[in-house]
């Protein structure tokens, strides 16, 4: 029986000297996994802001919107795990968030970059295409007000006055 008593009160002994070990290790874990949905809500609120400006320079963002869809359901992974204690879960989830939301932000400058790009082009040959059709529209008014001139000179100089009877 003493062998007995003598587990039990290794066992409770243990106990609290392990807790603190064991609530520090589940908390540390607790730090990590919220640091690391705050920098994802982060990431995931840059690269929207790059998905805004991109579309606002005319680039097609409909693939980025549906990878930053996916990027806010793995975010609301990581929240739901977070209120049930899965702290492994929640620094996973929001690490793949965060990916995916960096992934997202690239890309979407770089269409941004490509459509400001392409908007200029078309600007410059628009810009191009006016200035010679106005050109073009000038030279053919000239040369037919030259052409009319010409007509109506010959109309004029070839009209041969009639002399009344009255007037010799």
């Amino acid at each position: 029986m003493s062998n007995l008593k003598f587990v039990i009160i290794f066992l409770v002994l243990s106990a609290f000297v392990a807790s603190p070990f064991v609530l520090g290790a589940r908390a540390s874990s607790q730090v990590v996994a919220a640091s690391a949905v705050s920098r994802a809500e982060e990431v995931l609120a840059s690269a929207y802001e790059a998905v805004l400006e991109a579309e606002g320079a005319g680039a097609n963002v409909s693939g980025l919107l549906a990878r930053l869809s996916e990027a806010g359901d793995l975010l609301a992974q990581a929240h739901v795990s977070h209120r049930l204690g899965d702290f492994d879960s929640v620094a996973r989830f929001a690490d793949l968030c965060g990916e995916i939301g960096e992934e997202v932000k690239v890309e979407a400058h770089g269409l941004r970059d490509q459509a400001v790009l392409e908007a200029d082009q078309r600007f410059r040959w628009t810009m191009t295409w006016s200035i010679a059709g106005v050109v073009a529209i000038l030279c053919l008014s000239l040369l037919g007000w030259r052409a009319f001139k010409r007509r109506y000179h010959g109309r004029v100089l070839g009209m041969r006055p009639e002399v009344g009877s009255d007037e010799s």
